[in-house]
Protein backbone atom coordinates (compact mmCIF):
# COMPACT_ATOMS: atom_id res chain seq x y z
CA UNK A 1 0.00 0.00 0.00
CA UNK A 2 2.99 2.43 0.96
CA UNK A 3 4.73 1.24 -2.58
CA UNK A 4 1.29 2.40 -4.34
CA UNK A 5 1.02 5.69 -2.73
CA UNK A 6 4.97 6.58 -3.84
CA UNK A 7 4.00 5.63 -6.80
CA UNK A 8 1.02 8.08 -7.40
CA UNK A 9 2.66 10.94 -5.97
CA UNK A 10 5.75 10.34 -7.60
CA UNK A 11 6.76 13.52 -9.60
CA UNK A 12 8.79 11.46 -11.65
CA UNK A 13 7.33 8.28 -12.16
CA UNK A 14 9.16 5.28 -15.22
CA UNK A 15 8.33 2.29 -15.90
CA UNK A 16 10.40 -0.56 -18.39
CA UNK A 17 11.94 2.38 -20.27
CA UNK A 18 14.49 1.09 -22.94
CA UNK A 19 16.78 2.73 -25.24
CA UNK A 20 18.54 0.78 -28.35
CA UNK A 21 20.12 2.10 -31.07
CA UNK A 22 21.79 -0.09 -34.25
CA UNK A 23 25.35 -0.41 -35.02
CA UNK A 24 27.04 -0.26 -38.38
CA UNK A 25 26.44 -3.95 -38.43
CA UNK A 26 22.79 -3.65 -38.04
CA UNK A 27 23.15 -4.95 -34.66
CA UNK A 28 20.87 -4.22 -31.41
CA UNK A 29 22.83 -2.22 -28.83
CA UNK A 30 20.72 -1.50 -25.76
CA UNK A 31 22.49 1.81 -23.95
CA UNK A 32 19.30 1.89 -21.45
CA UNK A 33 17.32 -0.95 -19.56
CA UNK A 34 15.67 0.55 -16.60
CA UNK A 35 12.48 -1.34 -15.39
CA UNK A 36 11.22 1.46 -12.72
CA UNK A 37 12.10 4.65 -11.50
CA UNK A 38 10.18 6.90 -9.12
CA UNK A 39 11.33 10.42 -7.76
CA UNK A 40 9.36 12.31 -4.97
CA UNK A 41 8.28 15.98 -5.28
CA UNK A 42 11.46 17.72 -3.64
CA UNK A 43 13.48 14.82 -3.55
CA UNK A 44 17.87 14.81 -4.80
CA UNK A 45 18.23 11.89 -6.70
CA UNK A 46 21.97 11.45 -8.30
CA UNK A 47 22.68 9.17 -10.85
CA UNK A 48 25.91 7.66 -10.78
CA UNK A 49 28.10 5.05 -13.09
CA UNK A 50 30.46 5.05 -15.58
CA UNK A 51 30.49 6.18 -19.04
CA UNK A 52 28.49 5.12 -21.20
CA UNK A 53 26.28 3.34 -18.42
CA UNK A 54 23.32 5.51 -19.88
CA UNK A 55 23.18 8.39 -17.07
CA UNK A 56 22.89 11.35 -19.97
CA UNK A 57 20.31 9.39 -21.73
CA UNK A 58 17.88 8.83 -19.24
CA UNK A 59 18.31 12.67 -18.32
CA UNK A 60 17.49 13.53 -22.13
CA UNK A 61 14.26 10.89 -21.76
CA UNK A 62 12.84 12.45 -19.12
CA UNK A 63 13.43 15.88 -20.49
CA UNK A 64 11.40 14.97 -23.82
CA UNK A 65 14.62 15.64 -25.46
CA UNK A 66 15.16 11.59 -26.66
CA UNK A 67 12.62 8.98 -27.47
CA UNK A 68 12.69 5.65 -25.70
CA UNK A 69 12.65 2.56 -27.52
CA UNK A 70 9.71 1.75 -25.22
CA UNK A 71 8.26 2.10 -21.97
CA UNK A 72 6.25 4.73 -20.23
CA UNK A 73 7.53 8.62 -19.16
CA UNK A 74 5.29 10.23 -16.56
CA UNK A 75 6.75 13.84 -15.39
CA UNK A 76 4.10 15.52 -12.92
CA UNK A 77 1.49 13.27 -14.13
CA UNK A 78 1.99 14.05 -17.85
CA UNK A 79 3.11 10.88 -20.49
CA UNK A 80 5.64 12.95 -22.43
CA UNK A 81 5.43 10.91 -25.58
CA UNK A 82 2.04 10.73 -25.46
CA UNK A 83 2.83 14.49 -26.60
CA UNK A 84 3.94 15.86 -30.17
CA UNK A 85 7.89 17.06 -30.33
CA UNK A 86 5.86 20.44 -30.32
CA UNK A 87 4.32 19.39 -27.25
CA UNK A 88 6.74 17.91 -25.48
CA UNK A 89 9.07 21.09 -26.25
CA UNK A 90 6.20 22.93 -24.71
CA UNK A 91 5.79 21.37 -21.86
CA UNK A 92 10.03 21.35 -20.68
CA UNK A 93 10.03 24.67 -21.44
CA UNK A 94 7.03 25.58 -18.64
CA UNK A 95 8.11 22.94 -16.33
CA UNK A 96 11.94 21.25 -16.68
CA UNK A 97 14.53 23.14 -15.74
CA UNK A 98 17.94 21.75 -17.66
CA UNK A 99 21.06 22.26 -16.44
CA UNK A 100 24.13 21.43 -19.40
CA UNK A 101 27.59 20.08 -18.26
CA UNK A 102 29.03 22.44 -21.48
CA UNK A 103 27.03 25.42 -20.30
CA UNK A 104 25.01 25.57 -23.57
CA UNK A 105 24.60 29.35 -23.59
CA UNK A 106 23.95 31.55 -26.67
CA UNK A 107 27.60 32.81 -26.98
CA UNK A 108 26.17 36.35 -29.13
CA UNK A 109 23.67 36.94 -26.21
CA UNK A 110 24.64 38.93 -22.59
CA UNK A 111 24.16 36.60 -19.38
CA UNK A 112 20.90 38.91 -18.62
CA UNK A 113 19.48 38.06 -22.56
CA UNK A 114 20.50 34.21 -21.74
CA UNK A 115 17.54 33.99 -19.21
CA UNK A 116 15.60 35.99 -20.45
CA UNK A 117 15.05 33.78 -23.04
CA UNK A 118 14.41 31.24 -21.30
CA UNK A 119 11.33 33.26 -19.82
CA UNK A 120 10.17 34.02 -23.37
CA UNK A 121 9.92 30.35 -24.89
CA UNK A 122 8.37 29.38 -21.53
CA UNK A 123 5.59 32.40 -21.37
CA UNK A 124 5.18 31.23 -17.83
CA UNK A 125 6.12 34.58 -16.39
CA UNK A 126 4.44 37.55 -16.72
CA UNK A 127 5.54 39.79 -19.46
CA UNK A 128 6.16 42.65 -17.20
CA UNK A 129 7.96 40.63 -14.34
CA UNK A 130 11.05 39.40 -16.53
CA UNK A 131 12.97 41.94 -15.99
CA UNK A 132 12.77 41.80 -12.20
CA UNK A 133 12.66 37.70 -12.16
CA UNK A 134 16.02 37.69 -14.21
CA UNK A 135 18.04 40.40 -12.08
CA UNK A 136 16.94 39.00 -9.03
CA UNK A 137 17.91 35.50 -10.44
CA UNK A 138 21.24 36.72 -11.46
CA UNK A 139 21.46 38.10 -8.08
CA UNK A 140 20.78 34.84 -6.67
CA UNK A 141 23.51 33.39 -8.16
CA UNK A 142 26.01 36.01 -7.52
CA UNK A 143 26.23 37.52 -10.85
CA UNK A 144 24.42 41.38 -10.78
CA UNK A 145 27.13 43.05 -11.40
CA UNK A 146 28.36 40.84 -15.15
CA UNK A 147 24.72 40.83 -16.09
CA UNK A 148 25.41 42.44 -19.32
CA UNK A 149 29.33 40.65 -19.77
CA UNK A 150 28.83 37.80 -22.84
CA UNK A 151 29.33 33.61 -22.32
CA UNK A 152 33.29 34.54 -23.61
CA UNK A 153 33.89 37.45 -20.88
CA UNK A 154 32.84 34.73 -17.70
CA UNK A 155 34.71 32.33 -16.42
CA UNK A 156 33.59 28.35 -16.21
CA UNK A 157 31.97 28.94 -12.64
CA UNK A 158 30.04 32.13 -13.91
CA UNK A 159 29.00 30.52 -16.92
CA UNK A 160 27.24 27.58 -15.19
CA UNK A 161 26.16 30.01 -12.47
CA UNK A 162 24.20 31.53 -15.46
CA UNK A 163 22.85 28.16 -16.80
CA UNK A 164 21.49 27.53 -13.14
CA UNK A 165 19.62 30.54 -13.50
CA UNK A 166 17.89 30.04 -17.15
CA UNK A 167 17.18 26.92 -15.80
CA UNK A 168 15.10 27.58 -13.12
CA UNK A 169 13.84 31.05 -14.87
CA UNK A 170 10.21 29.70 -15.57
CA UNK A 171 9.72 28.37 -12.20
CA UNK A 172 9.96 24.58 -12.93
CA UNK A 173 9.14 21.69 -10.87
CA UNK A 174 11.92 19.41 -11.66
CA UNK A 175 15.96 20.85 -12.25
CA UNK A 176 17.70 17.98 -14.35
CA UNK A 177 21.67 18.55 -13.92
CA UNK A 178 23.33 16.67 -16.37
CA UNK A 179 27.22 16.27 -14.45
CA UNK A 180 26.92 19.94 -13.81
CA UNK A 181 30.79 20.97 -12.18
CA UNK A 182 32.14 18.35 -13.95
CA UNK A 183 34.45 21.37 -15.73
CA UNK A 184 34.52 23.53 -13.05
CA UNK A 185 37.33 23.42 -10.59
CA UNK A 186 37.21 22.85 -6.65
CA UNK A 187 36.10 26.27 -5.26
CA UNK A 188 33.57 26.36 -7.98
CA UNK A 189 32.07 23.08 -7.78
CA UNK A 190 31.47 23.69 -3.99
CA UNK A 191 29.72 27.22 -5.24
CA UNK A 192 27.95 24.64 -7.48
CA UNK A 193 26.77 22.28 -5.23
CA UNK A 194 25.47 24.47 -2.40
CA UNK A 195 23.73 26.47 -5.06
CA UNK A 196 21.68 23.73 -6.33
CA UNK A 197 21.01 22.38 -3.07
CA UNK A 198 19.36 25.72 -1.76
CA UNK A 199 17.40 25.71 -5.01
CA UNK A 200 15.73 22.44 -3.30
CA UNK A 201 14.17 24.84 0.12
CA UNK A 202 13.69 28.20 -1.89
CA UNK A 203 12.36 27.10 -5.01
CA UNK A 204 10.75 23.43 -4.04
CA UNK A 205 12.71 21.80 -6.74
CA UNK A 206 12.67 18.07 -7.35
CA UNK A 207 16.54 17.76 -8.57
CA UNK A 208 17.70 14.65 -10.90
CA UNK A 209 21.79 14.93 -11.81
CA UNK A 210 24.16 12.89 -13.20
CA UNK A 211 27.84 12.84 -11.43
CA UNK A 212 31.31 11.45 -11.13
CA UNK A 213 31.56 13.60 -8.53
CA UNK A 214 31.22 11.27 -5.11
CA UNK A 215 31.09 14.11 -3.26
CA UNK A 216 28.09 15.48 -4.97
CA UNK A 217 26.51 12.70 -5.17
CA UNK A 218 26.70 11.85 -1.15
CA UNK A 219 24.91 14.98 -0.77
CA UNK A 220 21.73 13.47 -2.24
CA UNK A 221 18.70 12.26 -0.79
CA UNK A 222 19.54 8.86 -2.97
CA UNK A 223 21.79 7.55 -5.29
CA UNK A 224 20.37 5.50 -7.99
CA UNK A 225 23.97 4.02 -9.80
CA UNK A 226 23.45 2.70 -13.48
CA UNK A 227 25.77 0.25 -13.96
CA UNK A 228 28.26 -1.51 -16.94
CA UNK A 229 24.68 -3.50 -17.95
CA UNK A 230 22.55 -0.34 -18.20
CA UNK A 231 20.49 -1.88 -15.55
CA UNK A 232 20.59 0.38 -11.74
CA UNK A 233 22.10 -2.07 -10.00
CA UNK A 234 22.33 -0.20 -6.64
CA UNK A 235 20.18 2.42 -4.95
CA UNK A 236 21.44 4.17 -2.02
CA UNK A 237 19.24 6.41 0.68
CA UNK A 238 21.13 8.91 2.64
CA UNK A 239 20.41 8.39 6.07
Amino acid sequence: MQENTAVQTALIDLQDVRKDYRDIQGEVLTVLNLPALQITAREIVALTGKSGSGKTTLINIIAGILAPSQGKVLVNGQALYDLSETGRDRFRAQNIGYVFQSYNLIPSLSAYDNVMCAMFFGRRIPKEDRDKRCRDLLDQVGLSKRSHHLPSELSGGEQQRVSVARAIANRPRLLLADEPTANLDAANRAAIMDLLFDLRTKDQLTILMSSHDDELARKADRIVHLGATATPVAEKVRP
